[in-house]
Formats: C-alpha cells, structure tokens, sequence
C-alpha cells in the first residue's frame, strides 16, 4: 500500500467558489469512478489560517488531499487517470492553483506556489516523537511540512541531517505533542521533486508560535544550507507547509452523497 499528501495553493480567494464546487461536483466523483478499485481511502482536509507568521513557512491555503492506494498507482497508470473519458478541469485551473504557462514556464515571472505531491509509505518511516497520544489529549493542530534538499545535496545527505540531527533538537521544541515522518517512494521523481513529508502536532495555533517562534531551542545549521532561519530551507522552493485539524472534512468513499447546495 502506498499513502500520498496532496497540497493544493490558492493564489487568490477569488477562485475559492469555483474550485470548491470543481472538486465536489467534478473533480470527486470522477477520482472515484476511475480509480476507486485501487484505492483504500480518498480524503480531504481544508486548511485553517495559519497561526501569526506560518505565512512565512511555505503556507498553502486550500487543501490537503490523502490517497490510500491498495496497489502502485505507477505500475496501474493511475497517474492520468481519465482513460475513456477525459476529466473535467475549470478553464483557470492552472491559475488558480499556480500551475505556471506561457512566459512563467520558463521561469520568468512565476512566483505562485504549484501542488506539491508525494507518495510514501502507509505509516511513517520514523516516529520521533509522541506515539501513544490519544484522542483525549487534548487538541490537535497538525503541521504538515513537504521538503526536499537544496540543489547539490543528495537525499542521503540531507536525511543524514535531519534524522540525526534536526529531529532530536525539533523534539525539544516546548509544546510539541507529535512528530513523525516519511521518506517517499520512488519513482518519486514522477510527481515532483520532494522528498519527505513530516508531520509536527500541536496543541493550538498558540502552541505553535511559542515553539517556533517565540521559544525555540538550538538547532544545529547544515553546513550547506543557504537560508539562516529554521528549517533552514527556503520557504515555498525547498519547503511547503499547511496547518490542518485532526479531522477530514470529507472521507469521499464512505461520505460522498453527490453535489448538494442549499439556495
């Protein structure tokens, strides 16, 4: 089985009623129709506002998107999945959600965040912290972070860093109640160039600004990095970020009833 983390950016709230109804009335049920033999689960989360200066770590706005799939979407071709009939997407898709075109393909002018997508394992390749938390532990605000290493550091490297390093020093952040994480997959290349995805949980938005901004511990700099200020990847190039709850909003293949509005 193979688990994947889907953040989508909205680069305007402009565009919210109209991707909002897209995955609902579109965007879901066509997912499910196609490839609901090969999937475990298919869930949503909307994000919540980040707490005062999340902004600044690589925040993504809209949604986090889970897919459990049964078998490798690789080797099933899952990775297009619209075959006798081709998906519908919304004329602005591609800039609504960052997608560059035209002149901002080539790098000029393209400053919007694109989806980040990553496969991983089903359950976290390491558990740093926190195993055991239960639902009556309090609350949850779930940190979900997706990274890769600066160009010219191979992920050997750069996982050498933060498994034996980093991760002891983010466990002495005050408040933090949970952390894990997950080396993707390969082919990771595939769907994008990122290479983990961890996962810190806090107790409120309150929580996370003393921890990571307020009271932080000492962290260990990698001597190849270039940004200066924890995690020490630049924000939305090196590292994306979201702030979600516990809880989906949607379980598409247990919940979904159609597309219903209220007038």
């Amino acid at each position: 089985m193979i688990r994947s983390y889907l953040l989508v950016n909205l680069i305007n709230w402009d565009f919210l009623p109209l991707m909002e109804r897209w995955l609902y009335k579109d965007h879901a049920p066509e997912t499910m129709s196609q490839l609901a033999p090969i999937l475990r689960r298919y869930t949503t989360y909307r994000a919540v506002p980040a707490p005062g200066g999340g902004d600044a770590f690589g925040y993504y706005n809209w949604r986090m998107t889970e897919h459990w799939w049964a078998e490798s979407p690789f080797k099933a071709g899952a990775m297009g999945h619209g075959s006798a009939i081709s998906e519908v997407w919304p004329k602005d898709y591609n800039r609504a959600v960052g997608i560059p075109e035209g002149e901002e393909a080539r790098g000029k002018t393209w400053k919007a965040k694109a989806p980040a997508f990553i496969f991983v394992p089903p359950r976290p390749t390491e558990d740093f912290m926190g195993s055991g938390l239960t639902i009556e532990d309090g609350g949850i605000l779930r940190w979900v972070t997706i990274f890769k290493y600066p160009a010219g550091v191979s992920r050997e490297e750069g996982d050498a860093w933060y498994i034996k390093t980093h991760a002891a020093e983010v466990c002495a952040q005050p408040g933090l109640k949970r952390f894990f994480s997950f080396s993707a997959v390969d082919p990771s290349s595939m769907v994008g160039p990122f290479v983990r995805v961890s996962e810190l949980w806090f107790e409120n938005h309150s929580s996370w600004q003393k921890a990571i901004l307020e009271n932080p511990p000492q962290y260990t700099r990698p001597s190849w990095s270039q940004h200066d200020r924890y995690p020490f990847l630049q924000p939305d190039v090196d590292f994306v970020s979201t702030f979600l709850l516990e809880r989906p909003e949607c379980d598409f293949l247990k919940d979904y009833r159609g597309y219903n509005i209220t007038a």
